[in-house]
């Protein structure tokens, strides 16, 4: 016998069969459904604790899969997931082979866009309107977007253009007050004043009723009544941004009331042309320990339901938050380095900054593009300042890297945080193209470390390089590596020999991947292969000579990063040993010609062929035959 109403739904058919007089019930066992996974597998609970009543609603009054429902970013489409047959997989969200933490196509036809970016749902979903109408369909179009996320310039794009174009499509404005962290900036201080200026809907809606009830007796009388609702418009509402935009803007409503949610949207199919539905929901809703700590709870590990508090408590230093602690002492001593973050600061590690210098730190809201032409205009104007970013998320604002600040060769360094894989937010979160995007970019000095001390002296080097600068770094721990050899000084730009037993074979890698090299070189020195070990320190500028010289020596080459393999870091090797007619053979270890999915970082590497017996296997098969010189790359 079923026990719960959850229990009962295996497909949204079941969930329509469900009474309205029982939605308040199954709200709850949802809720309790979310924290009793997510509490196990983590992910993004907030946020979908938020959506509960909102989620229930579209699918009351919308039929997906017919209807298109798009979720901006993503992150907040568990209770769609749920609804739409995929509750009994739900303990498999995140893991390797299991439920996506995002809308994926491939896993549902009720995910009608592939989201995990933020601020693209508005364009999609216009794009999916117009195509409806090229095809004589009928059916709705809803976009489902959160106020951070509309702080992107790629929503206002998409705004302007939908606003215009007269189609039959609903933005839903899911505003919770929060992104990630807190919002800022110009929109979320108009949405404020929306939310807490009521009074206008009242006057909204009697001239409105005024209006309708006017006997026919000439335009000008109409025309009259249309102003006095504009005046009072314009009096009570500054900006009115979405109307003047062409939308009919609805709302704000409450976001937990679901018979009010359902009769508003069961209104929009009967309004032309764009609608903006503005609902007010409180992000983690229903767990009070996730109300009150909402940006902890946006995306989490596993946690003690009871206390909130993570099961693996990491007390180590993370390489994020070396990062902000360098930037403050470096900023104690420099009062032009600034500080900005793209709706991050605490990923990024830059909540002490923000503290320390409060006028110095810039948080711009979901606006990589933005934020990368805004440091250049700081750089001009004389300061030096450092842009922390998801690697990822780079990936957003690469015309800017190229026009705005590396044209001009301006002091601007991107901490590049995430860099390689991340693990189970997967695809739409690896950061696994940043050297291929920014390799070949003229003016920007590339640089990757080995470890936190090496981190720290290229802290240094950023601060006084009159130039732009990349530094990319791992997700996770700081790590600590020792070497026998001198040190070498990171202002000489040149790379450093970490390992040195002979000349079969030269292995180059990447930044924290030295870590695994260490280990394949002690592995291969038991078995009699003598290797040299280089970490490069520059990834661009190359130090050629060091490379070229011990090529020439080594039998075999190998290059190992956490990178793609065409257009990283090792076809660059590939392509200098060519430049220099030295015809090595070369092993690319990196990832292959594809999206990589979500699963657990070292189960991942294990997949990809990116681990200590992987790579030593490989070696030791060529050591143990002959293989005509030539470059290869792996898998």
């Amino acid at each position: 016998m079923l026990n719960s109403l959850l229990d009962q739904i295996k497909s949204i058919g079941d969930f329509r069969k469900i009474k309205k007089h029982q939605i308040n019930i199954l709200a709850e066992e949802l809720r309790n459904f979310l924290i009793a996974n997510v509490s196990k597998t983590g992910g993004h609970l907030a946020s979908n604790l938020g959506v509960v009543e909102l989620t229930l609603a579209l699918h009351t009054i919308f039929d997906s899969p017919k209807d298109k429902i798009i979720w901006d970013v993503g992150h907040q489409s568990y209770i769609h997931k749920i609804l739409t047959g995929r509750k009994d997989d739900f303990h498999t969200l995140r893991q390797y082979k299991g439920l996506s933490g995002f809308p994926k196509r491939l896993e549902s036809d009720h995910d009608h866009f592939d989201t995990g970016h933020s601020s693209t749902s508005i364009s999609a979903a216009l794009g999916m309107a117009c195509a409806r109408d090229l095809n004589k369909e009928k059916h709705s179009v809803v976009a489902v977007i959160g106020d951070g996320a509309l702080t992107g310039g790629m929503a206002f794009e998409a705004l302007n253009h939908a606003g215009q174009s007269n189609k039959n499509i609903t933005i839903i404005l899911n505003d919770n007050e929060m992104s990630i962290s807190e919002n800022v900036g110009g929109v979320s201080n108009y949405l404020n004043k929306i939310r807490t200026t009521p009074l206008y809907y009242k006057f909204k809606g009697d001239m409105e009723n005024l209006i309708v009830n006017i006997p026919a007796i000439g335009k000008s009388v109409y025309k009259t009544a249309e102003k006095a609702k504009d005046c009072i418009k314009y009096f009570f509402v500054p900006g009115v941004l979405f109307e003047e935009l062409g939308f009919t803007y609805l709302g704000p409503i409450d976001g937990h009331n679901y018979a009010e949610l359902c009769k508003v949207l069961e209104s929009t199919k009967n309004i032309s042309g764009p609608i903006l539905l503005h609902v007010v929901t409180k992000k983690g809703k229903g767990y009070a320990v996730a109300e009150n700590a909402p940006e902890k709870f946006h995306g989490i590990g596993p946690f003690n339901i009871n206390t909130g508090e993570l099961l693996s408590t990491n007390k180590n230093l993370s390489y994020s938050e070396l990062v902000g602690n360098l930037l403050v002492e470096h900023a104690e001593n420099n009062e032009k380095i600034v500080a900005i973050t793209a709706a991050m600061p605490s990923g990024t590690g830059l909540v002490p900054f923000s503290k320390a210098f409060p006028n110095r730190f810039f948080d711009v809201g979901i606006a990589e593009q933005h934020a990368v032409t805004f440091a250049a205009g700081l750089a001009v104007a004389g300061y030096k300042p450092f842009f922390a970013v998801y690697s990822t998320f780079l990936s957003r604002a690469m015309g800017q890297v190229i026009n705005d600040v590396c044209l001009q060769s301006l002091p601007v360094t991107f901490l590049i945080d995430r860099a390689g894989i991340v693990g189970n937010d997967g695809e739409t979160h690896h950061g696994i193209m940043d050297i291929s995007m920014l390799y070949p970019i003229p003016n920007l000095t590339i640089l990757a470390p080995k470890d936190g001390n090496e981190l720290r002296e290229m802290m240094d080097f950023a601060v006084n390089l009159n130039g732009p600068v990349a530094i990319r770094y791992p997700r996770g721990n700081v790590h600590s590596l020792s070497s026998e050899f001198p040190k070498v000084s990171i202002e000489s730009k040149k790379g450093e020999i970490l390992y040195n037993t002979g000349k079969d074979a030269l292995i180059i890698a990447v930044g924290h991947m030295n870590e695994l090299a260490l280990q394949v070189c002690e592995r291969l020195k038991r078995e009699n292969i003598n290797v040299t070990l280089i970490n490069p320190r520059f990834l661009k500028p190359l130090d050629s000579n060091l490379i070229l010289e011990n090529a020439i020596k080594c039998k075999k080459v190998y290059t190992i990063e956490d990178n793609y393999k065409y257009g990283g870091f090792g076809s660059q090797i590939c392509s200098l040993l060519n430049e220099h007619n030295i015809f090595k053979e070369v092993n690319v270890f990196a990832f292959p010609d594809k999206f990589i999915e979500h699963g657990d970082v070292n189960l991942l590497y294990d997949v990809y062929g990116l681990t200590v017996d992987d790579i030593v296997t490989i070696i030791s098969k060529d050591f143990d035959s002959n293989i005509i010189n030539k470059i290869v790359f792996n898998r």
